[in-house]
């Protein structure tokens, strides 16, 4: 599913306009960014939680030249599901 299909599932679930949608979809990613770039944990119950994580420096191998290379430390998104997206207990 791409961008386009899930704004017009969105449209087709809650009743809304497919601009009305994108605009909320739109809102709902911004806010989700936002907050990653301020270093804060979003919850939503029963979908999931974003939370940034902070990524030690380590060395790594450069796999075209095979020589060890310095990665930085850094931070990224982590998304732990909640209990709606469990696959195994699919309704």
């Amino acid at each position: 599913m791409n961008k386009t299909e899930f704004i017009a599932q969105i449209a087709e679930k809650s009743g809304l306009t497919k601009a009305q949608a994108q605009k909320s979809v739109a809102a709902f990613t911004e806010v989700i960014a936002e907050q990653m770039h301020a270093g804060e944990k979003v919850s939503i119950l029963g979908f999931g939680t974003f939370s940034v994580t902070e990524r030690k420096a380590r060395t790594g191998i450069n796999p075209q030249t095979k020589k060890e290379i310095k990665i930085p430390a850094r931070k990224s998104v982590k998304f732990k599901a909640g209990s709606k997206l469990d696959l195994t207990n699919k309704k």
